[in-house]
């Protein structure tokens, strides 16, 4: 990539701007429901904005924090822990904004570099390689720095050539975007399907059940441990002992870390693997179809479904394993429960610790699920598996086109395919 015939030229002389964010007084106490948005690094993904789990801060702390003010074209950057190097542009939708002190504001000066062309150009895998290379030296803690950003060197052809390599880079992200909002309609579709059926009571035939204590007759409240295996159905990753950070490979099996759980699926961009003689030696924890990997520290209530495609994947240190039974519970009914207010909130509830929340397989055990009949529990999948289906179908073509993408992106940048 490095033979680019338009030179090469430090980012810090083509911006306006380069600097993190900052975190309000109070932390987390500050967050509301409504107000200006608040940027983590939880939400940057490689040329993705992930609007789930965005915060909200009042305009009062808003103004404290206006040296940080994100604008129309400005670039996010990770800079600090595992997610360091993921980058995207802001989208214009939640302007005005802020962000904290992991993510940095790159701000193209647009007379020199075009914001989407040096958007791709951070998540190119050159620059992917070179940043992540950067950010582990000589720390144990991953860090970019304001300095680095600064010396990166980026390729510099003419404006109107950067606006034409963006367009077509482009094209790509417009169609996954499209299956991303196809996505989003079908997981809500599921989730008021639920909703109505579990929630409000209201399934084929409830005009003939009655209500005792809150719930339909034939329904029961059981703890989650008397729906899984006795031995191992609540089973957490590996401890640090069994797997070591020399163990993780380019190539093999994918480790679920809390990281890649995102939108109640896998996000395979950037996933850790470990050598299949290893996964296997550890059998334990690879997962199978109907397994729930849940997230047990930092933000509780991070989960994925275990799907055909992801069977075999190892659940990582981070994380714990649900394996329901099936014959007492359906696990995507069960994985839908466990999404509920109710539960999810008495889930976070367990969670302990001051500086980040952490989850046991013990307290998983304590949780009390709602079950419905299991006739209604099939009736319920059934109805929806279809959906679920067509998702990860289109998860897949989005896989296909970010990998088409990435394969053009290097070959543009460098001039070798000329526009």
């Amino acid at each position: 990539m490095r033979n680019s015939a338009w030179g090469w030229h430090p980012i810090g002389n083509l911006c306006a701007k380069i600097g993190s964010g900052a975190t309000p007084r109070g932390g987390a106490t500050v967050y509301r429901e409504e107000g200006v948005a608040f940027i983590r690094s939880q939400n940057v993904y490689n040329g993705h904005f992930a609007y789930e789990g965005l915060a909200r801060i009042d305009e009062k702390a808003a103004d404290k924090l206006r040296n940080v003010t994100v604008e129309p074209g400005d670039i996010l950057l990770n800079i600090t822990g595992d997610s360091v190097a993921r980058s995207c542009l802001v989208p214009n939708d939640i302007l005005p904004a802020r962000v904290n002190q992991h993510v940095a504001i790159i701000r193209p000066e647009p007379s020199r570099i075009n914001s989407r062309f040096l958007s791709y150009f951070m998540v190119s895998p050159f620059m992917q390689k070179t940043m992540l290379s950067l950010s582990g030296a000589g720390g144990t803690r991953k860090a970019i720095t304001k300095d680095m950003i600064e010396r990166f060197l980026a390729p510099l052809p003419p404006v109107q050539v950067q606006s034409e390599i963006a367009d077509i880079l482009s094209a790509y992200d417009d169609l996954i975007e499209n299956n991303r909002r196809r996505i989003a309609l079908l997981e809500e579709a599921a989730r008021l399907l639920y909703r109505e059926w579990f929630v409000h009571f209201r399934f084929p035939g409830h005009e003939h059940v009655p209500i005792t204590d809150g719930l339909p007759e034939g329904w029961d409240i059981h703890h989650l441990s008397d729906l899984c295996n006795p031995k191992d159905g609540i089973q957490t990753g590996p401890f640090g002992s069994q797997l070591h950070q020399s163990d993780y490979t380019e190539t093999g099996v994918p480790v679920v870390m809390p990281r890649d759980l995102k939108g109640f699926r896998i996000e395979n961009d950037g996933i850790a693997r470990i050598p299949e003689e290893l996964a296997d030696k550890l059998g334990r924890h690879r997962m199978e179809v109907g397994d729930t990997v849940y997230g047990r520290r930092g933000d509780i209530g991070r989960r994925a479904f275990i799907g055909r495609r992801q069977d075999g994947f190892f659940c990582g240190t981070g994380c714990l394993r649900i394996r329901p039974i099936s014959s007492l519970i359906d696990p995507r009914y069960l994985f839908d429960t466990l999404g509920t207010p109710q539960v999810a909130g008495f889930i976070a509830n367990q969670a302990k610790g001051s500086t980040m929340p952490n989850l046991s397989a013990g307290a998983l055990k304590k949780v009390p699920i709602p079950c419905a009949p299991i006739r209604l529990q099939k009736l319920y999948v059934e109805a929806v598996e279809p959906q679920f289906e067509l998702m990860e179908t289109l998860v897949e073509q989005n896989q296909k086109l970010a990998q088409a993408r990435d394969l053009l992106l290097p070959r543009l940048m460098s001039g070798e395919i000329a526009v």
